[in-house]
């Protein structure tokens, strides 16, 4: 029988995996794409790997650790399988405009190359509960489900906690292929 997003077709997907890692403290996890759920935003991850650059750990939603990039998708996803409530394990996919998070209570100055007018994607990762997507500049923000991590989340969880009260400085976000 066929299964994944071409049912019924007679061509089937297998599933895709990618590993999510910090890199200065040699933490990994591996994540399913959730092609199923959100198949645009899947591919446009999926053909611009591996990425990664300077860690952040979230001031708002709480239990999270991002990266942001500068645009890779050929067009933007639309909002598929969205949230406000993202749970442990979680990868989200987020996209803004530089000035959406050009002020300066965001701290990114510098090198982050958070640019006003310029898109900037945020891949995030959720390692532990009660995470909620409100921001106290702009409201809800909902991010896209795009992954979700299927092992390693204990010993992640660990590193972004060590993250949160050690700093972030000289730390990297890095998704690539499984």
């Amino acid at each position: 029988m066929d299964s994944g997003p071409h049912r019924g077709t007679g061509v089937t997907m297998a599933d895709r995996y990618i590993d999510v890692s910090l890199t200065k403290r040699g933490v990994h996890c591996t994540a399913k794409l959730l092609d199923d759920r959100a198949p645009i935003t899947c591919e446009a991850v999926w053909n611009a790997l591996p990425l990664g650059s300077d860690v952040y750990h979230a001031k708002y939603a709480r239990n999270e650790i991002y990266t942001l990039l500068p645009a890779f998708a050929p067009a933007e996803p639309p909002l598929e399988n969205p949230t406000v409530t993202p749970i442990p394990g979680d990868l989200c996919y987020f996209s803004f405009s530089g000035t959406q998070l050009g002020t300066q209570s965001y701290g990114y100055g510098g090198a982050s190359g958070v640019q006003a007018g310029t898109p900037v994607i945020d891949l995030a990762l959720f390692y532990e509960r009660n995470n909620l997507l409100i921001n106290a500049d702009v409201g809800w923000v909902p991010g896209i489900v795009w992954g979700q991590v299927v092992e390693g989340l204990e010993t992640m969880a660990e590193a972004c906690n060590d993250l949160w009260r050690a700093g972030a400085l000289g730390e990297t976000l890095s998704f690539r292929r499984a």
